[in-house]
């Protein structure tokens, strides 16, 4: 019963818990708009060095250089749009956490769907390839009369040991 709760409150720890912001008090904004903003436009850029962390949860340098340069934007008068637009064609479509479904990133989207369709498709080759083994002979008339003197043997002496032993 104890373990069942530890476990409990180690699963509530670790996904009930808000993710842990790298950002630094210098870095935030005054005007509490403003920075609203930023963290939203910080939670849909990838952390380029982490990679699987928005520049807003990632402790790297490059990130906080990001974070700086959205709020420098920001503060330069620039819509959300504006700077996403901006960094993406300085960093590449790859800095985005959520990259759109475009020409240069269908390798991108498409290769877990056809790694999944063609594993599949090897298991049911695979799968088709097998043939059953032999086909066991039906017994003869003496085979399945010791057979059933054995385990008639069996059935009356209640040892359920083999014979020979």
């Amino acid at each position: 019963m104890i373990r069942r709760l530890l476990l409990v409150a180690a699963l509530l720890a670790a996904f009930g818990a808000p993710p842990a912001l790298a950002v630094e008090p210098s870095e935030r904004l005054a005007d509490p708009a403003l920075e609203a903003r930023a963290r939203a436009i910080s939670e849909e850029l990838r952390c380029l060095v982490c990679q699987n962390q928005s520049i807003d949860e990632s402790g790297a340098d490059l990130a906080h250089d990001l974070r700086v340069l959205v709020r420098k934007r920001l503060v330069a008068g620039d819509t959300n749009q504006q700077v996403l637009d901006y960094i993406v064609a300085r960093y590449g479509v790859f800095v985005l956490l959520d990259p759109p479904f475009e020409p240069v990133t269908w390798l991108l989207w498409l290769t877990p769907p056809l790694l999944l369709l063609g594993a599949g498709g090897v298991l049911v080759l695979r799968a088709r390839r097998r043939r059953p083994g032999p086909a066991l002979a039906e017994l003869t008339r003496d085979e399945s009369a010791r057979a059933a003197a054995l385990l008639s043997d069996q059935a009356w002496s209640g040892s359920g040991s083999s014979p020979g032993s």
